[in-house]
């Protein structure tokens, strides 16, 4: 039941300009917790089955656990609270998200409102890594949009200080 992610190159091994670095460790834990949200949207399988399922994936190994858990335990805990959280900046109804979409936005609301550690705009741009490698061909767009918006609403001040910033540099 986990989302299949579009087939990319691997440049992992891969050296010179273009070559991509390795995933980190959280970006691991973001695609796993996302495929658990998956499954827990799909079959509304108790969250022990789920983290169970992901603990089996061969990627878990290389992933920060304790993010892990917190994304997907976070995620499932607070579902209703996240979506209210989402629905102001949702142009449809939840129910009309796709699966991937309604998980990469629920991670990055998430990240957005309890990792104050990760600057929204790397929990935004994850998200849209995330749609990117397993949402449809315009949803990174759509993902980005949303949270944008939800980032103003969550973390004013972070915002307003980067918007600031980057006029500054603007009128040098």
């Amino acid at each position: 039941m986990n989302p299949t992610p579009k087939p990319r190159q691997d440049t992992s091994s891969t050296t010179g300009p273009g070559a991509a670095r390795p995933k980190s460790a959280r970006r691991r834990s973001r695609e796993l917790a996302l495929q658990g949200l998956y499954e827990w949207q799909i079959s509304r399988a108790d969250i022990s089955v789920v983290r169970s399922h992901m603990r089996e994936q061969d990627e878990f190994s290389k992933c920060d656990n304790a993010m892990f858990d917190a994304l997907l335990q976070g995620c499932i805990e607070q579902a209703p609270a996240l979506d209210s959280l989402l629905t102001p900046h949702l142009d449809r109804p939840i129910a009309e998200l796709s699966p991937i979409e309604h998980g990469v936005l629920m991670i990055g609301l998430y990240e957005l409102q309890h990792c104050l550690d990760v600057p929204y705009r790397v929990a935004i741009n994850e998200a849209v890594e995330l749609t990117k490698s397993f949402g449809g061909t315009d949803g990174h767009k759509y993902v980005n949009g949303v949270l944008d918006k939800a980032a103003v609403d969550l973390r004013p001040a972070e915002v307003a200080a980067q918007r600031l910033a980057r006029s500054a540099s603007r009128a040098e």
